[in-house]
């Protein structure tokens, strides 16, 4: 670490017209008494929750083994780069999911108690034509906490185009999103890149607004170069390679943003208006927004986030991995192998996608670490079985180090039926987070198991 003489606060900003530009963790941030003793910035913990839709295989997901040194199941392969930053967990179940006879289907409900841990009654049932009732989410306990130190609170994603996706019956409501600021107000997911791009760093706007600045104001990373370069001279050459790769970083994203934005640009001549920003590409999609979110992450513009790869029931194919079928309707499977076998082939896709995610954040420093380190990441979704509906042995894993405090390489195994609130509990004890109850938890996962997590 050099030791500079300047002391930058943490949270640094580059200030342009219209604009402002995060600055990642430097060591002139580093109080300079800290520096001399030589101890490295207090790591900030940083949180997220990935939701997949209609369960999984899960002959393929659960692995053979359980404890340290596990073979990673068939379709958790991808992840084996950084497999050392894995627990995956089995036997986790929201039965709160379970139809009450309330009306509610089976897919609004997983949605619904992913995060909450909470039933999710159908608006027209119980609680009236226009009431809604749920819980205050996992997310949203940790951005009342660690988003005291941050612009954002938290950042909430998802990966599908907003349309009127049906759901099995019941109340669709639910299914559009997995984070709730309290009993009954939703977080809306935003799906479009460019304005979470300009969420991060610039202005927001109307559609009409955002595509006339992009058009007229030019590069958010253009109206701040002559404050970023006063700034340089001012630091030591380890920081100002950070800033010139972070910088970079910003200029990458910004560039794939326009060239999604040029190709609707081009095809808008004959048809009418639609949400722009977002690539047709599904893979390209996902990758902008997962570097999107990383960048946040890098930034300390967010400690905490949630992203759905797409809503339960989605139409959603695959025909670039050779699935052309819609992926709720390939999860109907009926036990045909070749169904499965297609299901299980979407099941990958989504963990190569996730799996590149977290190596990015391995790549990226943080302090004397780097992002995986200090990041908590749960991935999964409210039901196991999707052929079944069935919301029991849900798809579970934690990647991260937990600033610390997380052990990877392993394969953790439940009794049937433990609630998946506790582990929600427990991710955000082990981020510094007090929370007595979650929707039906019954305190944290066991310590005698998770003695290290």
């Amino acid at each position: 670490m050099i030791i500079s003489k300047m002391a930058l606060p943490r949270r640094t900003f580059l200030r342009g017209l219209g604009a402002s530009v995060a600055l990642p963790l430097l060591d002139a941030m580093v109080p300079a008494a800290t520096a001399l003793a030589q101890t490295p910035a207090t790591p900030a913990p940083r949180l997220g929750f990935v939701y997949v839709p209609n369960g999984v295989i899960q002959e393929q997901w659960v692995p053979a083994a359980t404890g340290s040194g596990f073979e990673l199941s068939p379709i958790l392969s991808p992840l084996r780069p950084v497999q050392d930053r894995l627990v995956v967990l089995s036997g986790l179940a929201h039965r709160q999911a379970d139809s009450f006879g309330d009306g509610n289907g089976d897919h609004p409900r997983a949605t619904a108690v992913w995060l909450s841990g909470v039933h999710a009654w159908e608006r027209n049932g119980r609680l009236g034509p226009t009431s809604i009732e749920l819980g205050v989410t996992a997310d949203q306990i940790a951005a009342r906490e660690l988003g005291q130190a941050t612009p954002l609170p938290s950042l909430e994603l998802v990966l599908e185009r907003p349309t009127a996706i049906s759901c099995d019956s019941g109340d669709c409501f639910y299914s559009n999103t997995i984070t709730w600021r309290d009993e009954t107000t939703p977080l809306e997911m935003e799906p479009h890149p460019r304005v979470v791009f300009e969420r991060l760093f610039g202005d927001g706007g109307s559609a009409a607004d955002r595509r006339a600045q992009a058009r007229h104001s030019g590069s958010i990373l253009d109206s701040v170069t002559e404050e970023a370069l006063n700034l340089e001279r001012t630091l030591g050459a380890g920081d100002r390679g950070k800033l010139a790769e972070y910088l970079d970083s910003v200029r990458d994203l910004e560039q794939r943003i326009g060239k999604a934005e040029a190709r609707d640009d081009q095809t808008e001549i004959d048809l009418p208006d639609r949400p722009i920003d977002i690539p047709e590409d599904f893979e390209e999609y996902a990758t902008l927004m997962f570097d999107l979110l990383a960048l946040a992450y890098q930034a300390d513009v967010t400690r905490v986030s949630t992203l759905m790869m797409a809503r339960e029931t989605s139409p959603r194919t695959f025909p670039q991995i050779g699935v052309p079928d819609q992926h709720h309707t390939v999860s109907h499977h009926r036990n045909d192998p070749d169904y499965i076998a297609r299901k299980a082939k979407i099941d990958t896709y989504h963990i190569s996608l996730f799996g590149r995610f977290l190596e990015k954040l391995r790549a990226t420093p943080d302090g004397d670490g780097n992002l995986l380190d200090h990041s908590m990441i749960v991935y999964g979704g409210g039901i196991g079985n999707g052929n079944l509906h069935e919301h029991t042995n849900l798809p579970c894993l934690v990647a991260g180090g937990g600033t610390g405090r997380l052990k990877g390489g392993r394969h953790l195994a439940y009794p049937e039926d433990t609630p998946m609130a506790n582990l929600l509990l427990t991710v955000l004890d082990k981020a510094g987070v007090r929370a007595d109850k979650l929707g039906d938890s019954t305190g944290l996962l066991n310590t005698a198991t998770l003695a290290d997590v």
